[in-house]
């Protein structure tokens, strides 16, 4: 049951021009279900790989023997503690998502929208009386999404490229830089929570420092938690997401054109775009010895529960290597499934359809500049940059 896989390091998981690492996890259908990969992590540990979605699924559904507390961004101080509601496990997991539910609920986007909504248009709109072509990911993708996530603490954009760096090192950097952008942040997010104790505003971090449970204010280690994981998830994720849309429909001009004329169907496209582009893994620890679905897992074992190999699943979707934007039912799990599910995903979603929404009403046929190519890598969330588009 042993395979020599690696989300970081096997053939298309490298950084090249033009890849596309998606294609390249999709093969793994063509073998076991499950198996075990001796080196699938960034600090070289071996995890089982859960290849079908319909096991993902009951691995992610039972949080009592597959654990999501494994110190994921702690592990780089050598710390352990958890990001928060991401790695807790219930019955602590259920009081912190209900305490922040309300602030990432579809009710609370749809009063964010007006705002999300005119920040991209505004970058798009300075991009295209300025040039005609872009670095998208540099010029609008990141710039839109970090944008939306200083709204929420309150901040204005003067120290985006600065957050964008930190974020880059933390996910994508070698040990040394993802360490400092780690300690970096932490201080940031303790600076951040005392200037809100003594200015409290109306914006995420002040709820989170006055915010109680069982009956007493957060303890530090829990505004860690909280404020960490607003700011992994709203800074790379989205962003990439963009990224991979754009680069698609710049190859695709037939289908760029379907939703610039139509666009009440970009809605649906983007949840295609989600299923096929995924671009996070989910890891799990086993809490106790178990054979599941004839794997011997051990106790201390780690799980991945990877969503670009889901989401390629020919048992769940019909031609999954084939990008069909019109596909129904798309029970795709780009934002992870059970408990744990994104409690970001209604913000998320959003982003994405407004952005393309603006993009293809602002911008006339674009395709990937003559010259350039788009450098795509794999690894715990996979990426891309170097995407320039060209309009001219």
């Amino acid at each position: 049951m042993v395979k020599d896989f690696s989300l970081f390091t096997s053939p298309g998981m490298e950084r090249m021009p033009n890849g596309d690492p998606h294609a390249a996890v999709a093969c793994l259908h063509n073998g076991p279900r499950i198996f075990y990969s001796p080196c699938n992590t960034r600090d070289g540990r071996g995890t089982w790989v859960i290849v079908r979605a319909q096991d993902q699924r009951k691995l992610l559904q039972d949080t009592g023997t597959f654990s999501s507390h494994r110190s994921l961004f702690a592990s780089a101080l050598g710390e352990n503690w958890p990001l928060i509601p991401l790695e807790l496990d219930p019955p602590a997991h259920s009081v912190f998502r209900s305490l922040l539910n309300p602030l990432l609920s579809p009710r609370r986007i749809m009063e964010l929208e007006p705002a999300v909504r005119d920040g991209a248009i505004a970058l798009i709109s300075k991009i295209s009386a300025s040039s005609t072509s872009c670095d998208i990911l540099t010029d609008f993708a990141f710039p839109f999404a970090v944008s939306i996530f200083l709204r929420l603490l309150g901040l204005s954009d003067e120290r985006l490229n600065t957050f964008v760096g930190w974020g880059k090192d933390l996910l994508h950097g070698d040990g040394i830089r993802r360490t400092a952008a780690a300690r970096t942040i932490l201080a940031f997010i303790d600076e951040l929570a005392a200037m809100r104790r003594k200015e409290p505003a109306d914006d995420f971090m002040t709820f989170v420092v006055q915010a109680k449970v069982d009956g007493r204010l957060l303890r530090d280690q829990e505004i860690h938690g909280i404020g960490v994981l607003l700011f992994v998830a709203g800074l790379d994720t989205v962003a990439t997401a963009i990224g991979f849309d754009l680069a698609y429909l710049a190859r695709n001009p037939t289908e760029q054109e379907l939703l610039r004329s139509k666009p009440d169907r970009i809605v649906l496209a983007a949840e295609e775009l989600l299923r096929a582009y995924s671009t996070v893994q989910m890891i799990r620890v086993a809490t106790k010895d178990i054979n599941f679905e004839g794997a011997p897992i051990r106790k201390g074992d780690y799980i991945s529960c990877a969503t670009m190999i889901a989401n390629r699943d020919p048992v769940e979707f019909e031609n999954p290597n084939t990008i069909d934007l019109a596909r129904e039912d798309n029970r795709h799990t780009a934002f992870a499934y059970g408990p744990h599910r994104c409690l970001g995903s209604h913000l998320a979603r959003r982003e994405i359809v407004i952005g393309l929404e603006e993009w293809l009403s602002r911008i006339p046929d674009f395709r990937i500049k003559d010259g350039t190519a788009p450098i795509t890598y794999g690894g715990h969330v996979f990426g891309m940059e170097n995407l320039i588009l060209d309009w001219s």
